[in-house]
């Protein structure tokens, strides 16, 4: 390729090949013929396993080099052989890959979805709603409390559906159905500029069929569909 890494983490295997991230320096040119591209300008572009080994890549470098010193004591970590973890030679402390876990709900209600949007979102895109789980609190718990204080809605009969790794920065999506059971929209008007109840007949713009979101959002289809 024509460089060499900084520093290198072993990915495990795609297809039977063995995959490795690489950290290179920032000003390094591409080799002739390539070129470099954020992990988001990929997104619904590489097919879903090589976006989630990008990904991986992606978040086992992001930690690797914002660890290279002790944040208790500021001395050099050094690797562990046995784990994936950097641990502190003088103190001992020992520091593993970050793990944000997040939520996220769809709710019904009739032939309703509740979907929003955020500011960061596409044009005129809209999806189920999701937030961060806070420390001490359960997955059930951070469901409940988001949506009542993002738009408002109380639900109930949670359902797991599934989960996702999602790499901006260093999430794990973890989806469910639910169903309504009070309030009136209100949005926050900080991590919501809309929500609205649709119509399965009538939906909008919605994400892209490689996330979570829209696997949970067809299933909710395809289920209520079912019932008509």
């Amino acid at each position: 390729m024509g460089f060499t890494p900084r520093r290198s983490q072993y990915l495990g295997e795609l297809t039977g090949v063995h995959c490795f991230s690489g950290e290179v320096e920032p000003d390094t040119e591409a080799p002739q013929g390539w070129a470099w591209q954020s992990l988001r300008m990929l997104y619904g572009v590489l097919e879903e396993p090589l976006f989630a080994l990008a990904g991986r890549a992606l978040q086992l470098i992001d930690w690797d080099r914002t660890h290279q010193y002790c944040g208790a004591c500021t001395t050099p970590t050094r690797p562990k052989d046995q784990e994936r973890s950097r641990e502190c030679p003088e103190c001992g402390l020992v520091v593993y890959p970050r793990l944000a876990p997040a939520v996220m709900c769809l709710a019904r209600r009739g032939p309703e979805l509740l979907l929003a949007r955020s500011s960061r979102f596409a044009r005129g895109m809209y999806s189920a709603l999701a937030g961060f789980v806070e420390p001490g609190e359960t997955l059930e718990q951070c469901v409940e409390r988001e949506l009542r204080e993002e738009v408002g809605v109380r639900v109930r009969n949670l359902r797991y559906f599934g989960s996702q790794p999602w790499p901006f920065p260093h999430s794990l999506m973890i989806a469910f159905h639910a169903e309504f059971e009070s309030g009136e929209i209100r949005i926050d008007g900080v991590e919501i500029e809309d929500a609205r109840w649709f119509n399965i007949v009538n939906l909008p713009r919605l994400p892209s069929r490689i996330s979570v979101a829209r696997r949970l959002i067809d299933s909710a289809l395809g289920e209520m569909q079912a019932l008509r």
